[in-house]
């Protein structure tokens, strides 16, 4: 597993001395700086260093998202602790349980993370493990348009015991409902937040490393993981017909690098395709767009359209996971039918073509951003969540 940077916890101590920091225990197939890393990230930082994290991530060395976390909170990374993924099995599960004590909440992601939350309630209450809360934020490619049987029921079982369900949108919540089964009480939607505040300034025209914007260009940007599940060569063929000085910037890294590249040769406009690879901080690049896309097959509240917004921008979009309800309504005829390749190029153009209507959009889309989807308000509602869970009036 992952290299350690501390020791491994012994046993879950109901009476953790007064003033002790909280001990927190992150379930996580990766932790690469993608959208629920980013903000499981932005909340360890919310919630101060009264609490101390142990992160785990199943894909061995996958830690980049971090980088990000405030160097007074105290972390670590155990390498002790059992794979994820694997072939079901009682031995497996109780070895995961057990790898469980010592800590005062424990919380788990995504499908990838299941296992884990299985083992808990299989063995929790024997082995007096603290709460469990999962989080779940949506689908890869496998279940982007239909979801998986096995998976449905085997969430159904391993939520059993679970202390709440988090999940990011009202596509999703319905989903935990209806194929997942779950109570009401147990699922809590809360929106994803960001920091508003930090976006809306202007960027440099160097600030990307890879990528500079020059005299007379306007950019298409995006920020994604390059995974089949954003099909970001939709993009490039949407972005195709846009006028000569028009650009299309992706910032983010994965596997699908070569496949767009691809495409953005066969459709000859590589030299107006740019991908300018990982960014940190979005908030220090975004205000290089002057246009927001997005083109996934799946998505539940994506950060990156929030930042786009508190960044003023206009948005083109699939009507995915709750994006429509997201944007201001003045934005939301540029929101596509699903999987519709002309539609998404169309709202891109009539965008593209009319500078005013961007900034009324933007503006519109800013505004409600603030109001909406602010890290602090994001933050609140995690901590009477993980409050709840634990019995307590407040968390930390």
């Amino acid at each position: 597993m992952t290299a350690s940077s501390g020791n491994r916890a012994t046993g879950h101590d109901p009476l953790r001395p007064s003033g002790a920091p909280l001990r927190v225990l992150h379930l996580h197939s990766t932790f690469h700086a993608g959208g629920k890393e980013r903000r499981s990230v932005a909340l360890i930082n919310a919630f101060g260093n009264s609490v101390m994290h142990s992160i785990v991530s199943s894909e061995d060395g996958a830690l980049s998202a971090g980088r990000d976390i405030d160097k007074a909170i105290r972390v670590e990374y155990p390498r002790y602790f059992p794979p994820l993924a694997g072939r079901f099995g009682i031995g497996r599960m109780k070895a995961m349980a057990r790898a469980m004590r010592g800590f005062d909440l424990i919380l788990t992601y995504n499908w990838g993370a299941m296992d884990a939350v299985m083992a808990h309630s299989l063995f929790g209450p024997q082995m007096k493990l603290a709460p469990l809360v999962h989080h779940e934020d949506g689908f890869n490619a496998d279940e982007a348009v239909k979801l998986k049987r096995r998976r449905n029921w085997f969430r159904r079982i391993a939520l059993a015991r679970a202390a709440a369900l988090v999940v990011p949108s009202r596509a999703l919540e319905q989903v935990a409902y209806g194929a997942w089964q779950q109570p009401k009480a147990r699922v809590q939607r809360i929106p994803n937040g960001i920091d508003t505040a930090a976006y809306g300034t202007k960027a440099r025209a160097d600030a990307l490393p890879r990528v500079i914007k020059r005299k007379g260009e306007s950019w298409v940007g995006t920020l994604a993981g390059l995974r089949p599940v954003k099909n970001l060569t939709r993009l490039v063929r949407a972005f195709e017909h846009l006028p000569p000085h028009w650009h299309l910037v992706i910032v983010g890294e994965g596997p699908e690098r070569e496949a767009i590249l691809a495409e953005a040769v066969r459709l000859e406009i590589g030299h107006r395709v740019h991908l300018a690879g990982f960014v940190a901080d979005p908030a220090k690049i975004i205000g290089l767009f002057d246009l927001f896309a997005l083109s996934s097959d799946s998505e539940q509240a994506p950060l990156s359209v929030i930042e786009a917004m508190a960044a003023g921008l206009a948005v083109a979009s699939p009507a995915v996971g709750d994006v429509t309800e997201m944007v201001a309504p003045e934005n939301r005829r540029y929101i596509t039918p699903p999987g519709d390749d002309a539609a998404l190029g169309a709202a891109l153009a009539d965008l593209a073509a009319d500078a005013d209507l961007r900034a009324r959009i933007g503006a519109a889309n800013q505004l409600r951003a603030r109001a909406e989807f602010d890290l602090a308000a994001m933050a609140r509602h995690y901590g009477q969540v993980y409050a709840a869970a634990m019995g307590q009036a407040a968390f930390p």
